[in-house]
């Protein structure tokens, strides 16, 4: 073989080994709906072996067209030392596909996120279970705090409904409130700072995408959760769960799995059950508190809205699911304390998935039940229709 053969044929391998990292290293993500979108996309490990197989998970990048590198989030579920999905956000416009490409390079530095997710134990109050983003934040209540109230503890929650904390921040507010509350158990249900407050009753209702069993116009439900554990907390994505004791006259055994996304008003419920008996159903409820707000129902699309005052601003509440699991719903009414509940009545399976969340006036995210909808419509679209990702 002459010289320039020789290297013709170089030229050819070089040309091949490029095309071919090229393909396995891009990802392309298509956004089939009509507005647009800003999530956190999330890519099975096993999807990125080819790459992973060549390069050190720690050297991992990803950039768009533009060169602009992207903070993302590596997240191990099951605990055995391996991460199982790799998470970052993109920002897609409607109907629109955006390519991004995976490269290895410890020079470059992961971008660090101005905004966090963020989840935790709370040790210092009993033992809630507090999670946020950027736009809102929630809490359940644990054993010892059950254990307190039973004991007439002023200020413990005997419940297993979902509390929600209205915050107008997009920083975290978890800890900076706890840390308050130490020296002023009135710290966080008073907006005195211009980051929000908690002025949300749950008691003994669901609050916001709490569960039960729904027979004979009562709701049968769970006590507090007796075990937790974290999961993940970063910047794109936090991650727990939750056990119950046996409950309801079925023998209901639950684990559920919350997550919430950075820029979601949602956080996803994923419940896994077991029972001694056949269940009627899982229903899904929001509080209605004394009635005097405005539900509406809307089993076609699967997005149920609850939009009432609290002290002097408007709060929306919704739940979100697939509307095929539903078996009906209602928005039913009791002058029994706690009792008021919107209604989503689901078909019993092993899991239950589904979406509950909120938005307060005062963040600016929403100004009308209409711009609240609007957000619930958009969700339940999302939910029918997940970014497609194709890996080249």
């Amino acid at each position: 073989m002459n010289k320039i053969s020789f290297f013709c044929l170089i030229c050819a391998i070089d040309c091949i080994v490029v095309n071919s990292l090229h393909a396995q290293n891009s990802i392309q993500i298509k956004n089939v709906l009509e507005f647009s979108r800003n999530e956190v996309v999330a890519i099975p490990v096993s999807d990125l072996k080819s790459f992973l197989t060549k390069n050190k998970e720690t050297d991992f990048r990803i950039k768009d067209s533009n060169n602009k590198y992207f903070p993302i989030q590596w997240i191990d579920y099951d605990g055995d030392g391996e991460n199982d999905e790799l998470l970052f956000q993109a920002n897609i416009e409607a109907k629109k596909t955006n390519s991004y490409t995976i490269v290895a390079d410890s020079k470059v530095q992961v971008p660090e996120s101005k905004l966090t997710t963020y989840s935790r134990l709370v040790p210092e109050r009993a033992d809630d279970y507090t999670w946020e983003n950027d736009k809102i934040a929630f809490r359940m209540y644990g054993s010892k705090g059950q254990q307190e109230a039973l004991q007439g503890i002023k200020g413990s929650t005997l419940s297993s409904g979902v509390d929600i904390w209205l915050k107008r921040t997009d920083q975290p507010i978890i800890n900076k409130w706890y840390k308050g509350y130490l020296t002023d158990p009135m710290y966080y249900h008073k907006d005195t700072r211009g980051e929000g407050y908690d002025p949300y009753q749950v008691g003994n209702s669901r609050g916001t995408g709490g569960i039960g069993v729904w027979k004979n116009d009562s709701l049968q439900v769970s006590q507090n959760f007796v075990t937790s554990k974290t999961i993940a907390e970063g910047p794109l994505r936090t991650v727990f769960e939750l056990t119950y004791n046996p409950w309801s006259e079925f023998g209901v055994k639950e684990t559920k799995r919350i997550s919430l996304d950075l820029g979601s008003n949602f956080s996803k419920f994923e419940s896994n059950f077991e029972s001694e008996k056949q269940v009627l159903n899982y229903t899904i409820g929001i509080t209605l508190h004394k009635n005097e707000g405005e539900a509406k129902l809307n089993d076609k699309s699967g997005y149920y809205l609850h939009w009432e005052k609290i002290d002097d601003a408007f709060v929306g509440e919704g739940i979100v699911v697939d509307p095929k699991i539903v078996e009906k719903s209602v928005a039913f009414k009791s002058k029994t304390p706690d009792q008021s509940n919107l209604l989503v009545v689901t078909k019993p399976k092993n899991k239950l998935v589904y979406y509950a969340g909120f938005a307060w006036q005062k963040s600016g995210q929403i100004q009308t039940q209409k711009d609240w909808e609007v957000l619930l419509q958009k969700q339940s679209q999302i939910i029918a229709n997940p970014l497609l990702i194709k890996i080249k």
